[in-house]
């Protein structure tokens, strides 16, 4: 396709760019799949704002990278149209209103204080079983097809449970690309021509330093300040810039990073996972819930502003720095090979994830794993919004642990 909407020079005000993504944040449920699907029909189809080939290369790019993908292209999508003020004001609108729901979830705690409110708490927690069940059997279905990597996840579940921490996962996704350069050579996919979404070199490697020197450099100064709002920042920092596959994927690295040195409690982190499923927009805003629970200050509106900004951050960077040599790079074959072996590798987190903390601090029952497994068919086999497989599940496993 050569229109005239795949033109970089078109461009759109701060404030259309804004309006678009809010709707999109508002009424975008379903995921980071879902949501690249919402974004093309907005801007591919409604809007044509570019190409049905630039748009892949969107996707595929941030597919690629760590962080959350939906958000990615977002970001990117809204730098094409309207440069950095349009990234930023596409990134705001899209993330905005989950956050605030989640951040008012998270500053209503006191309000779950009763048996009333702790049995939602523990429906929450039901739902996040299904969730997370679920993306586990997709993602096992899309990545691990073949012995190799199906291999190379349950390899990474053994290690997970014998270097329970957050670098211990990040070893496990590296050891997984490598196994994925000895053996999955035969990978490869065919990779169509695009033509490559245009940015200037010299802003690219800036990013790309800067992300590398925040990764490398905030450790240090935490550990020279004891700030707490470094190490905040820094601990979802980390997450968002060595998390690969984005979405549920998060859960164990965040897990490790806020729970393990006791900011938060598990019971809280399962709920708030929960109620992250329940509204629209990228899975990410789940450190904005984190953030303003977290026992120490900063915490409330200022933990959940530098926990969210945190977190975005680093895939907000790596698309300004890799956007320009995308489409060069996703045609090596070694390159193809290392990611087929990382992404089994994810798989493999997010399954042991799923059996602690998600598992072993929610279903307590019989009655509770019959309510989990009913929301896993709903949500697999019977395709129902997830929505509403939240209110369902929740008001269900609310209504069984207060009778």
């Amino acid at each position: 396709m050569n229109d005239l909407t795949d033109t970089p020079a078109q461009t759109s005000t701060t404030g259309d760019i804004f309006r678009a993504f809010l709707k999109l944040g508002l009424t975008s449920f379903g995921g980071p799949v879902a949501h690249l699907g919402y974004f093309r029909d907005e801007f591919v189809t409604r809007r044509r704002w570019l190409s049905e080939e630039s748009y892949a290369d969107l996707v595929a790019l941030c597919q690629f990278l760590p962080g959350p993908a939906s958000s990615q292209v977002g970001f990117a999508l809204g730098m094409r149209r309207g440069g950095l003020q349009g990234a930023l004001a596409a990134w705001t609108a899209f993330t905005l209103p989950s956050a605030l729901f989640l951040l008012l979830f998270a500053l209503s705690a006191d309000v779950f204080a009763g048996d009333v409110g702790q049995s939602l708490i523990h429906g929450l927690k039901l739902v996040a079983v299904a969730v997370v069940a679920q993306a586990v059997w997709g993602m096992a279905r899309s990545l691990c097809p073949d012995r190799q990597r199906a291999g190379i996840a349950v390899g990474a579940v053994i290690l997970t449970a014998a270097l329970p921490s957050a670098f211990g996962q990040i070893g496990v996704i590296a050891l997984g690309a490598g196994a994925g350069l000895l053996l999955c050579g035969h990978a490869q996919r065919k990779v169509e021509e695009h033509r490559p979404v245009e940015f200037p070199h010299g802003k690219s490697y800036v990013a790309l330093a800067t992300f590398f020197l925040l990764l490398l450099i905030l450790p240090a100064l935490t550990l020279a300040t004891g700030s707490q709002a470094l190490a905040l920042f820094e601990a979802f920092y980390r997450t968002g810039a060595l998390v690969f596959g984005g979405g549920h994927v998060v859960l164990p690295l965040l897990e490790a990073s806020v729970v393990d040195p006791g900011w938060i409690s598990a019971d809280s982190f399962i709920a708030g996972y929960g109620a992250a499923q329940a509204v629209p927009g990228p899975l990410f805003t789940f450190a904005a819930y984190l953030g303003a629970s977290v026992s120490s200050s900063p915490n409330g509106l200022l933990g959940a502003a530098i926990s969210l900004i945190a977190i975005f951050l680093p895939g907000m960077l790596l698309v300004i720095a890799v956007l320009p040599h995308w489409d060069r790079f996703r045609k090596q074959a070694r390159a193809q090979a290392a990611m087929a072996g990382a992404n089994a590798a994810v798989v493999g987190l997010l399954g042991s994830a799923l059996y602690h903390p998600v598992w072993t601090s929610s279903v307590l029952s019989a009655q509770d794993f019959a309510i989990a497994l009913t929301a896993f068919t709903l949500l697999t086999i019977w395709k129902l919004a997830p929505w509403k497989v939240v209110v369902a599940t929740t008001l269900a496993g609310a209504l069984f642990a207060y009778f």
